[in-house]
């Protein structure tokens, strides 16, 4: 009896770690936070100008300069902008996409775009690149504010003229035709401003290419970084033909 019960007991223990294990590669990588680390929820409510720590997941690189360098992170709760961070250039390339680090630094505000500056980190063990989540419908409502620096996605948008010439972009140095890209995009009868950061995809990419060769009337899947000046300016880093 006693063997009999200790069979079904193994046998029990090996079920649960079974169920465990799948749940895991289902959920992916924990998000454990670490001892003093921030909740987004916390993050998200804490004062602007305070102190600010949080475990973040590189998504893309903006850019580096004098040994600080500009980052587009996330976890699996929310976005976190960390501007001009100090960062090597052999650690600016070495943190690529997925790779978890902790960030100390103060929350700050620039034309309402809410991002982490004067930062300093530490990589750290884990491994997580975010899918993009579609926030179509979220475009004019106040809702859209909580995918704040997330990695999204806009499905069916309607390319509009930029401005008075028809143009379906405009460059923002018209001189020598490089820099940022600004193109309108609409859906449901509302026009919304959209970018190509150009630090971010420079002109030898494909979403720079693929925008400049918009026409009106294009109707366009997209994803990018849901970025704020002034409102939603989402930092775009694909367009294709809508499916």
């Amino acid at each position: 009896m006693k063997k009999l019960i200790a069979i079904l007991m193994a046998a029990v223990c090996l079920l649960t770690l079974a169920a465990c294990s799948g749940k895991e590669e289902k959920n992916g990588a924990a998000d454990t936070k670490g001892e003093g680390v921030m909740t987004y929820a916390e993050y998200a409510a804490a004062a602007l100008d305070s102190e600010v720590v949080v475990e973040t997941y590189v998504q893309n690189k903006q850019s580096w300069w004098d040994n600080k360098a500009t980052f587009y992170t996330q976890d699996k709760e929310g976005g976190y902008f960390i501007y001009e961070m100090a960062c090597t250039e052999e650690e600016y390339n070495k943190l690529t996409p997925g790779t978890k680090i902790k960030v100390t630094g103060f929350k700050s505000e620039w034309a309402g775009e809410v991002e982490i500056t004067d930062a300093k980190y530490e990589i750290e063990e884990g491994n997580y690149v975010a899918p993009a989540t579609d926030v179509t419908d979220k475009l004019g409502t106040d809702a859209l504010a909580d995918y704040q620096n997330r990695f999204v996605s806009f499905k069916g948008m309607t390319v509009e003229a930029y401005d008075e010439s028809g143009a379906a972009f405009a460059y923002k140095n018209d001189v020598d035709k490089t820099d940022d890209l600004y193109f309108k995009v609409s859906k449901n009868g509302q026009t919304y401003d959209f970018c190509v950061e150009f630090y971010l995809c420079g002109q030898d990419t494909a979403v720079y290419k693929a925008v400049e060769g918009l026409k009106v009337g294009d109707v366009i899947d997209m994803e990018g970084f849901l970025y704020w000046y002034e409102g939603a300016n989402p930092h775009i880093t694909s367009v294709v033909p809508a499916q």
